[in-house]
């Protein structure tokens, strides 16, 4: 039985133990044969429905924020454990936030534009996050999903044939280090030099309008978001100059860390597999891409992170529909999906230990092929 007792299709593809592979034959079924399976009101916006679930996240959030004030009346040795204790229930929540706004980018937070682009700015800004700049690099990464060539985010290295690859990922000190600064680096990482991101013919990043992500018709927003993240760090300072940049530091910045670390985690588990295929250009097709993600359980965060880990496969499919339509609507989809359906149900730390060193880089089975598979 899966998370919250509901069975996997007898035929589902499960990565728990690496067997197989997802198949790259043709698919047997569209786009519009998934919609069909699924309820109507499962792609039904509702703002109020939408911002309930947020004003829970803010409401937890400044819970955790009160309770924390009280931290450093304990005595010396329980600080040592109330902090970490406060900075990940505060990391969590506010991943909770964030996939909020994620929607919000997606156009799923309400049926109105400036009110999905309103909340997401405000919520993305608080987490230092640009949000037109990141909104039109992940509708490319939606829109070339599973293209070793276009995909916006952790695109595999691809070479034209397996080889003995590099031992030292499977040196466990090394291999560490490597995902801590992929996990707490990785993000700022991201926007700042898109590392692990599709190769462009310049330097791109994030914060330049003029960059080759953007279309010249974004530019104009991708300088709203810049803009908006400098009034949110004139404010971060104004706050540390008030009340010192230890307080800032131990209430805002860990728990931002930690939310870094979710985010790219959360990321880098839904694209990266051993059984999960890439594609080059002549091989590339839009459902093939959405399908090459994978499903996984982070267990009773599931709850605080809006399901986005766990009904993944679905997301890539129907992007506008609300997370708290997902697990409705990915169960009414996996017998159509069968073997095209994946979820890995390890532990995700385990999954992440693992598949760091087992997903390399990518390459083809021959010479000729332009499907690429993950080699150590």
């Amino acid at each position: 039985m899966g998370k919250g007792g509901h069975a996997a299709p007898p035929e589902a593809l499960n990565f728990a133990d690496k067997r197989g592979r997802q198949p790259t034959s043709e698919i047997p079924f569209t786009i519009g044969t998934l919609r069909r399976a699924i309820p109507p009101h499962c792609f039904e916006r509702s703002v109020l429905k939408s911002s309930a679930y947020l004003a829970v996240d803010l409401v937890a959030a400044a819970l955790l924020y009160w309770g924390s004030t009280f931290i450093d009346s304990f005595p010396l040795a329980a600080r040592f454990l109330l902090w970490p204790a406060y900075w990940f229930c505060q990391g969590a929540v506010c991943t909770g936030v964030w996939v909020v706004a994620h929607e919000c980018g997606h156009q799923s937070f309400s049926k109105r534009q400036n009110v999905n682009d309103g909340v997401g700015l405000v919520l993305h800004t608080a987490l230092l996050v640009p949000y037109y700049s990141w909104k039109h690099s992940h509708r490319r990464h939606h829109s070339n999903t599973g293209s070793a060539e276009k995909d916006e985010v952790f695109v595999p290295t691809v070479k034209p044939q397996a080889d003995d690859g590099d031992f030292y990922r499977s040196f466990a000190p090394y291999r560490v280090l490597e995902l801590f600064v992929c996990l707490f680096a990785g993000w700022p990482l991201y926007l700042i030099t898109n590392m692990s991101g599709r190769k462009y013919p310049s330097w791109a990043n994030h914060f330049d309008p003029y960059s080759p992500i953007y279309s010249r018709r974004e530019r104009s927003e991708i300088l709203i978001s810049d803009c908006a993240l400098g009034l949110a760090f004139s404010g971060l300072y104004s706050l540390a100059k008030t009340f010192g940049w230890l307080w800032l530091a131990k209430v805002y910045i860990a728990p931002y860390l930690i939310v870094n670390m979710w985010l790219v985690m959360i990321t880098l588990l839904q694209h990266t597999h051993p059984s999960l295929p890439h594609y080059n250009n002549q091989e590339w097709e839009w459902l093939r891409g959405a399908l090459s993600t994978v499903d996984r359980s982070y267990g009773l965060l599931d709850i605080v992170f809006h399901h986005i880990a766990d009904t993944h496969v679905c997301h890539h499919l129907f992007s506008t529909m609300p997370h708290y339509h997902a697990q409705e609507a990915s169960e009414a989809i996996k017998p159509i999906l069968g073997k095209y359906y994946a979820k890995d149900t390890r532990n995700v730390w385990r999954a992440l230990w693992e598949d760091w060193d087992a997903c390399h880089y990518a390459a083809p089975d021959t010479p000729s092929s332009g499907v690429f598979w993950y080699h150590r």
